[in-house]
């Protein structure tokens, strides 16, 4: 099988381009660059020992994105790219509106074209806005998105419904995961944020490392156990092995299903407080914090029920938190030369 990955040298992308090797599938990258290194490529190719086809380009560019499509054996595709952050997306939500959603629509337009009807979409939790009840069902009501990003992921979603309403032939799996952290256990691959990072786990890294003075926790006064936020945090490796169970269901043809739902956590919720300890006790490296006013846009708490995503992929997360901080902190230790 051919898999085009769009946006497959970024965090999530790269590791799932680990595990997709490991399937026996080929891969064909398109990637910007414009949030992550083209190094990456390369050490994906050294952990797999294959060399992907790689092609620095941007997806909204419709007219370049038929030309590759024409030039290459595509039988599915799983869709990464995105912008992620969620403050950020407070700050330019125009930016936001443009570039996730227009990729979606363009990718899908070209994917008609060439008769391509298999597509793993990259969703996020952020759809639920903050649930009523926990753990999160893939039942749940959709609130409200709190911010730019987290609507981008449900018109994203409704867009793929729409575009299979009206195309019989298409199947799509979308997966809602939450919170991404951890590095490839080898420490060949991880988050590598541009600037001061957004997401916690390379926050904590990059300040055990002294690249950042401190880490901010955004909050104390929520009502959970220690008044810090609660997400369920989850391994990036088990996330990217997630994409590959849902996209092995799309080839199997075994869901009646034009488009189906899975949460993708661990189904436990664990506060930043929680994490930071965790780190603490994988690597005996102490991090320097200090409590900061509520950041707009966040989740008091949320975490996953994952019974869909266990019974439907054959699917199940594996690492432990203590495991995501252990391996993230030897990928911050290499690119910094620790």
């Amino acid at each position: 099988m051919n898999i085009l990955v769009t946006g497959g040298t970024g965090f999530i992308g790269s590791h799932t381009i680990v595990e997709l090797y490991e399937a026996g599938m080929d891969v064909l990258n398109i990637d910007n660059l414009c949030n992550s290194e083209a190094f990456i490529n390369e050490n994906v190719d050294a952990i797999t020992g294959n060399k992907q086809i790689f092609i620095c380009e941007d997806i909204t560019n419709e007219e370049a994105l038929r030309k590759i499509f024409s030039s290459h054996s595509i039988d599915a595709v799983i869709h990464f790219a995105a912008f992620k952050s969620v403050n950020e997306s407070v700050e330019k939500p125009l930016e936001y509106y443009r570039n996730n959603i227009g990729a979606t629509i363009t990718l899908l337009n070209v994917m008609k074209s060439f008769n391509v009807y298999l597509l793993v979409f990259s969703s996020s939790c952020t759809v639920y806005g903050q649930p009523d009840h926990l753990p999160v069902t893939e039942d749940s009501p959709i609130k409200d998105a709190a911010t730019p990003y987290g609507y981008t992921k449900q018109v994203c979603e409704q867009v793929i419904a729409d575009f299979a309403e009206a195309n019989p032939n298409f199947r799509s799996i979308i997966l809602r995961y939450f919170n991404p952290v951890g590095a490839h256990k080898s420490g060949t691959i991880g988050e590598l944020p541009r600037g001061v990072p957004n997401n916690l786990g390379p926050y904590i890294t990059q300040t055990a490392a002294g690249i950042l003075p401190l880490l901010n926790i955004f909050g104390n006064d929520y009502e959970t156990p220690d008044g810090t936020c609660i997400r369920d945090f989850i391994h990036v490796s088990d996330l990217a092995g997630a994409h590959v169970a849902a996209l092995k269901k799309l080839i199997s043809k075994k869901s009646d299903l034009q488009v189906s739902f899975y949460n993708i956590g661990t189904g436990k919720g664990n506060t930043v407080l929680e994490v930071v300890k965790a780190f603490e006790k994988a690597t005996s490296v102490k991090v320097n914090y200090k409590i900061t006013g509520r950041r707009e846009g966040d989740i008091e708490k949320i975490w996953a029920n994952v019974d869909r995503a266990e019974k439907e992929l054959n699917w199940k997360a594996k690492y432990s938190l203590e495991d995501a901080m252990l391996h993230a902190w030897l990928w911050e230790k290499k690119i910094r030369n620790i």
